[in-house]
């Protein structure tokens, strides 16, 4: 079935739809974690049932709530998705069983900047532990955004970032 099949099945079943249909994203790698002191922080597990060049689908269990997130082929920093909850017995069943492995672990921080924008910072754990990523997400691709001082290098067209491609060569293969 194809990634369209996929979004086009969830949103007829009684998954309760939570995400937008498009997604503008931009990564970026840490100079230091002076934003751990500000930030909220939720542990997430996630696996990818299929991960192809058109998209992915992902299963996704973040504290007491789960997801099933379909995400299309990336066009810069924009691709679309489409993510429904679901019960977290059921996610963590998917990701146990279905999901390709090795499964996703992170920790995930919340730090609103003063501009009013949200950075996700993933500190990863297993075969990708010390890898720290920081996400922006944003309304446009081109709508500016004030950087924090922990904000370092941009990696938005660096695949080698995207969480499915670190399922399929984490970060503890990278030649460092």
């Amino acid at each position: 079935m194809s990634i369209t099949g996929v979004a086009k099945l969830l949103n007829s079943t009684i998954c309760v739809k939570t995400g937008m249909a498009k997604e503008i994203e931009k990564k970026y790698l840490l100079l230091n974690d002076n934003y751990k002191a500000h930030s909220t922080v939720t542990y997430i597990q996630q696996g990818y049932i299929t991960t192809k060049k058109e998209g992915v689908v992902r299963v996704r269990v973040r504290d007491n709530e789960a997801y099933i997130t379909i995400k299309g082929q990336n066009q810069g920093a924009v691709r679309l998705e489409y993510e429904y909850q679901i019960p977290v017995s059921e996610a963590k069943e998917i990701i146990e069983n279905l999901c390709q492995k090795p499964v996703i672990e992170k920790k995930r921080y919340s730090f609103q900047a003063a501009d009013g924008h949200i950075w996700e910072i993933d500190e990863f754990f297993g075969e990708n532990d010390g890898l720290v990523v920081a996400e922006i997400e944003l309304s446009r691709e081109d709508e500016e955004f004030e950087k924090p001082e922990w904000v370092g290098e941009e990696v938005t067209s660096d695949m080698r970032y995207y969480n499915s491609n670190l399922m399929q060569n984490p970060y503890i293969n990278w030649k460092k």
